[in-house]
């Protein structure tokens, strides 16, 4: 890859993991439920979805879900599903749910590291654009004339880098507003405003098309 191309592809990978979506939304409802500590895991999901997204993108499944209607839509709904998913349990959650709380002995009690990587790897996996578009992206910066895996890894781990960079820069601003979120009422509000903002993310890939 040129010093050129790398340039372009720095710019892309900017553009795409600093742009708010899903898998920010999450980060940032961890980071305000549980703190940024929390939020670690859930970035360290969302690049561990992004790494299967570009294995998928560069073999033939990729191809088969850019070409074919009804596998982008299987995935496509499959997707939308997970989203609304998390949406609800947004809406529902109450507010006690959201925030650490104190248990008997005084051990603070928080959401298992574990589910919040898995939902986080969920989020990432949630899309079938995110395999369109990097299964559109990286052909335009791998040469053929050398070998191909060494290329694949420098893409994928810099888009990897930028994303946990730019998911823990938005978990850490969010964590800042707890203080501003001690109110019962705007606990409520937060958690309804990103339930909803779910729903609509579910709602816009449901209607989607793989062009």
């Amino acid at each position: 890859m040129t010093f050129e191309s790398w340039l372009m592809y720095l710019l892309l990978v900017t553009v795409a993991t600093a742009t708010p979506g899903p898998a920010v939304l999450f980060a940032v409802s961890v980071s305000t439920g549980y703190g940024w500590r929390a939020a670690i895991h859930a970035a360290l999901g969302n690049i561990s979805g992004l790494f299967c997204l570009g294995i998928i993108a560069v073999t033939s499944l990729g191809t088969i879900l850019k070409t074919s209607v009804f596998v982008f839509s299987c995935f496509k709904y499959a997707g939308a599903m997970y989203l609304v998913y998390l949406g609800i349990r947004l809406l529902l959650r109450k507010e006690l749910d959201g925030h650490d709380v104190q248990g008997a002995a005084g051990v603070r009690i928080g959401i298992s590291p574990w589910k919040v990587y898995c939902q986080a790897f969920g989020v990432a996996l949630s899309n079938p654009k995110a395999i369109v578009f990097l299964t559109a992206l990286f052909p335009q910066f791998l040469q053929i004339d050398i070998p191909l895996v060494p290329q694949f890894f420098q893409l994928i781990v810099t888009l990897m880098l930028f994303s946990f960079s730019f998911l823990m820069l938005y978990a850490l601003l969010a964590h800042q507003a707890r203080a501003w979120l001690q109110s019962a009422g705007r606990k409520t509000l937060v958690n309804r405003a990103s339930g909803s903002v779910f729903l609509g993310f579910g709602v816009l890939l449901a209607s989607s098309s793989n062009s």
